[in-house]
């Protein structure tokens, strides 16, 4: 394990929530004058999490000049899950995995995560060698998701899915070339969404492991979307088709 700074009022309050025994201590910037601050202050200290008020200066120094908003965390990170993490997250009947296939911006992959944890995803999968991981930036840009929904970091992307399919899971990739709609694909019970990366989309193993291609009808000038905004409305098409349950 290793130990990270934690920055903003939204990534520190969801280690605070989601996991207390990793902070190990709080930085809140001397003289700051919010709300929000001050009750994560006292629900630091309610944890039994070490409060310190500090300079602005050291908090702009651990943040690595990342916008902070008075607060810094400094938090143990716990081993990333591997593939060998995956069979225990495959027994639900209506398992909803998001793929991410070389994502490697940290607001993109940030964003990923927060649509995940909001539509109930039971884990995002990422290969090792083609993901951002968890930053400074992607913790802020979750708002704190990095906390409640698993992030699976797997060597072999294409033999994870492999892995995927054989437990009765059914593969939906995304791009622009698909024939079909998304909104004529059945997303309903184990199913995983595979999003392909900024620019190059996915790579051919990657798509030619899926069950379905599909795109997202777009009748505008526009070719394509950002990952994470057609991430955020792929996996909300599955939440309406669950009837809003995860």
């Amino acid at each position: 394990m290793s130990e990270s700074w934690i920055v903003g009022i939204n990534p520190v309050e969801g280690a605070l929530a989601n996991d207390p025994s990793r902070v190990r201590e709080v930085l809140v910037e001397q003289g700051a004058h919010n709300p929000r601050l001050a009750a994560l202050v006292e629900e630091a200290k309610r944890l039994g999490v070490r409060v310190h008020a500090r300079p602005r200066a050291m908090l702009d120094k651990v943040s690595g000049h990342a916008r902070h908003q008075g607060v810094a965390a400094n938090y143990e990170v716990p081993a990333a899950k591997s593939e060998h993490d995956l069979a225990s997250l495959l027994d639900a009947d209506n398992a909803l995995f998001l793929v991410l296939d070389g994502v490697t911006d940290p607001h993109n992959l940030g964003a990923c995560l927060r649509s995940a944890a909001a539509a109930g995803a039971t884990a995002v999968i990422v290969p090792r060698d083609r993901a951002v991981g968890i930053t400074p930036v992607v913790r802020r840009a979750s708002a704190g998701a990095v906390d409640r929904v698993p992030l699976v970091e797997v060597t072999n992307l294409a033999r994870s899915l492999r892995e995927l399919k054989d437990a009765g899971v059914w593969l939906t990739g995304l791009a622009g070339d698909a024939e079909t709609s998304l909104y004529d694909v059945d997303l309903r019970g184990k199913v995983a969404l595979v999003m392909g990366g900024e620019g190059e989309g996915m790579r051919r193993l990657t798509r030619e492991a899926c069950d379905h291609l599909a795109r997202i009808p777009m009748p505008g000038a526009m070719e394509s979307l950002n990952v994470s905004v057609a991430t955020g409305i792929t996996l909300f098409e599955a939440v309406r088709q669950r009837g809003g349950k995860p």
